[in-house]
Formats: structure tokens, C-alpha cells, sequence
């Protein structure tokens, strides 16, 4: 089992992290909680205390009478320094809810208080997930902030969408449920018990794709126009890493083909960085005999400069520029003429506009796919660069609608899990 410190910052899903701590050690997990001062208006010291039998702590220069030690662990002889035992000794460190004030401390390195100086000492994961006003979680401060911990290989449980704390108001910006905070912090531990990440030679944790490895391809390709411009997308990777996280979780033994993605690689999960079309393509080919599952989640550039410049091409002395583009090859088409019959291949296609489905269907005929997963990149709230999607599942071999599976918007780490339940049933249905 895992030693998890819990960090609860001001707001009113504060009262989630109380079902979180009794989810965690109804599973055998040992628990320790650090409040800020703020949160202790939403949910007091005793109510975590009472649940994880051990004591709260809201300031470094508060004594800690456990001196750092998490239940079933034997105190030590002296004294320590609170935020340094307390991170020391933990596995994870799971902040939630995560304010925006608390974000911001967090990106900017701050250690003002307790749950802040945990953080700056860390050497442990760190899980973050935000809960606000959808306004304040979507405020570009906040998306900034939130992409700066990205960076630093903090892990992002991304908020759901629904009803809000103010009266008539529902957006983005609900606590993810605790079985998800739960999940992501053994996810970032790699599923393994007290002991940190899942190491090379190690099995993955047990699920329902347990056994099985699983290729992913993320993020967006850049075809170079001459030495420092390219042609490219706004595919940030953020699908197909939550995919790479969800199917870890599953069990499987993963490789992510990243393609220009600034997001880490989750724990336990095999990483090959990519720039080019054709540099997505030898990777797949290289990976692709061995998988049982593909995931082509990336954006792979349709044409490229036929004839980039070694160079950097010069604006002066130019009234225009012409650049021929040629058509690269289809990558998912071109495996899917030599796969297995055991293995299980799932498209995405971002569409625009009215007909999205239609022209979708049109794709899962040529693709040689099991399904194809659509999304409408016409609306701004889903799709790329954003946190958040809204797909339909398109079968092979289904042509009615009502064989369509619709998930509506919600977080990319939860249509993740949609995704991948498609991928058991169809291989539950071999």
C-alpha cells in the first residue's frame, strides 16, 4: 500500500478530500493531511484527523506530534522539519482541491505556507487537481499556471463539468470524484505498492488490458518549411497522453509516440519523441508488430513542403512566396493493411462543422480500422488545446446511428476511460 499526503486548499469541494481519505484507507492506504489556513473554513482538522488517525497540520511552525511519521510508521528520535519529513515519507503527494490562489503559489515556486513548502521540497510525485469557478479555471493566469506545472511533471487530474458552487451556474471546474484522485495518485506511483514507480523488468499494474502492450500516438506533426518555420496543428498531445495514463492504469504496457508534446510522459509508460510525419511513421513501424492495441491519437500532417530550404528563407526583397505542399503518407491506413487479426486499431478523426459523423463514416470505410473516434474541432470548448472533448465512437461494420457511442464534453482523462472501455468490449466481442 501507498503513504499518500494530502494537501487541502480553501474551497467547497473541500468535502470531497473526506471522501477521498476514507475511500484511501478503506483500501489500505496510509493517509496524512496538511490544510491551508483558508480551507479550514470549508472543513476542519478533526473531520481529517478522526478519518486518517493521525494529525493535521496547518503551519511549518506548527508541532507535528507524529514528528513526520505516517500511521504505522515509528516516529523518529528527534524533531524534524515538517514540510521536509512529511514529503520525505510519502509516496505521493496529492493536492486537491487546488485553488487557483494555490496554483499560482504553486507555479511560481512560493512556500508561504505549509501545503506550498511541501511542494517546493517534493521529490515524491506530485498530483494536482483544480477545482474553481469555470471563469477562474479558464482565465489564461490559470491555464498558464496550470501548463507551467505540466512542464515540471506535476500530474493534472483535470476538474469535470457540471453544477458549480454559485447558485444557477455550471461550466468546467468540479473536483474530479475521488475515485479518480485515487486512481491518478497510483497511476503516479505506478501502480505498484510502497515503493515508488513501476520500474523496467517490473509488471504493470493488473486491469482490464493487463497483458496486453499498447502503442499510442500524440500531439501534432511539423513539416519543416525551411530551417526554423514549419507547417503544423494545434494538437497539444493532451488525448493522447490521458490515453497513455488510462491504459497504464488498465494494466498494459504502453509506448507513447509523442509528436511535439510539451506534456511529460505518465510514469511507467515507454516515450518515443517525434517531429515529422515520417518520423511518426518509421516509429510506428518499428512498434506496431509487437502492439495488440493502437491508439493514432496524433494529428499527422496530411502535406508537407515538397522542397524545404536548409536555410532560413529571407522576407526581404519578397512580394510573395509560394510554398508547393505534397501529401504524405497515411500512416493508420498503411498498418492497418498489415495487421494481425489479433490486433485492435482505433482512428481519430477531427472533423468541422455540420457532417462531422457522415464524413467520419466515410473514413472508417477507407481506414481499415476497428472504429474511429470523432470529435468537431469547429467548437472552441473541445478538441485541441483545450482540456476537455465531446466525441462519438464509430464501429466498423455499424451503420446505423443508434450503434453510434455519443460521450458528451467532459474531461480528456474521462473520455480517456470511455475510450478504452470501446477497446475491451471490442476485444471481449473477438
Amino acid at each position: 500500500m501507498s503513504r499518500i499526503l494530502l494537501g487541502v486548499s480553501g474551497g467547497i469541494a473541500a468535502y470531497k478530500a473526506l471522501e477521498l481519505v476514507r475511500l484511501a484507507t478503506a483500501e489500505g492506504h496510509e493517509v496524512r493531511v496538511v490544510q491551508t489556513p483558508a480551507s479550514l473554513r470549508f472543513v476542519g482538522k478533526a473531520s481529517f484527523s478522526a478519518l486518517t488517525g493521525a494529525p493535521v497540520l496547518t503551519s511549518e511552525f506548527e508541532r507535528d506530534p507524529a514528528r513526520g511519521a505516517f500511521p504505522g510508521q515509528t516516529p523518529p528520535a528527534h524533531e524534524p522539519l515538517s514540510h521536509l519529513a512529511l514529503v520525505e515519507n510519502a509516496d505521493v503527494y496529492l493536492i486537491a482541491p487546488a485553488s487557483a490562489n494555490t496554483i499560482a503559489k504553486l507555479a511560481a515556486g512560493l512556500a508561504e505556507d505549509l501545503l506550498s513548502s511541501c511542494a517546493l521540497a517534493a521529490r515524491c510525485p506530485v498530483v494536482v487537481a483544480p477545482a474553481m469557478n469555470s471563469n477562474m479555471y479558464e482565465h489564461p493566469a490559470t491555464r498558464a499556471n496550470l501548463l507551467t506545472l505540466r512542464e515540471r511533471g506535476v500530474s493534472i487530474v483535470e476538474p469535470g463539468t457540471g453544477r458549480l458552487a454559485s447558485k444557477g451556474e455550471h461550466g468546467v471546474g468540479r473536483l474530479a470524484e475521488p475515485a479518480e484522485l485515487l486512481d491518478a495518485c497510483m497511476a503516479a506511483v505506478g501502480g505498484s505498492p510502497r515503493g515508488g514507480r513501476t520500474g523496467e523488468g517490473e509488471s504493470p499494474p493488473d486491469g482490464g488490458l493487463s497483458g496486453l502492450d499498447v502503442l499510442i500516438t500524440a500531439g501534432g506533426t511539423r513539416e519543416p518549411i525551411d530551417s526554423v518555420r514549419f507547417v503544423g496543428n494545434s494538437s497539444s498531445g493532451r488525448m493522447g497522453v490521458a490515453l497513455a495514463q488510462a491504459a497504464r492504469r488498465r494494466g498494459a504496457a504502453v509506448t507513447l509516440v509523442a509528436a511535439n508534446v510539451a506534456l511529460s510522459p505518465p510514469p511507467g509508460v515507454a516515450c518515443r519523441e517525434v517531429v515529422t510525419a515520417a518520423e511518426l511513421a518509421q516509429a510506428c513501424e518499428d512498434e506496431f508488430p509487437a502492439c495488440d492495441v493502437l491508439l493514432m491519437a496524433a494529428a499527422v500532417a496530411d502535406f508537407r513542403p515538397s522542397s524545404p530550404s536548409a536555410g532560413k528563407i529571407k522576407k526581404s526583397g519578397r512580394a510573395h512566396l509560394q510554398i508547393e505542399l505534397e501529401p504524405t503518407a497515411d500512416v493508420l491506413a498503411g498498418l492497418a493493411t498489415r495487421r494481425r487479426d489479433s490486433q485492435t486499431l482505433i482512428g481519430f478523426a477531427a472533423e468541422h462543422g455540420e457532417r462531422a459523423v457522415e464524413r467520419a463514416r466515410e473514413k472508417l470505410l477507407v481506414k481499415g480500422v476497428d472504429a474511429l473516434v470523432v470529435n468537431d474541432i469547429a467548437r472552441r470548448d473541445i478538441g485541441f488545446d483545450v482540456d476537455a472533448n465531446e466525441v462519438t465512437i464509430l464501429l466498423a461494420g455499424r451503420e446505423q446511428p443508434n450503434d453510434e457511442r455519443h460521450v458528451a464534453r467532459a474531461s480528456k482523462a474521462q473520455i480517456a476511460e470511455a475510450i478504452l472501455d470501446t477497446v475491451e468490449q471490442l476485444r471481449a466481442g473477438r
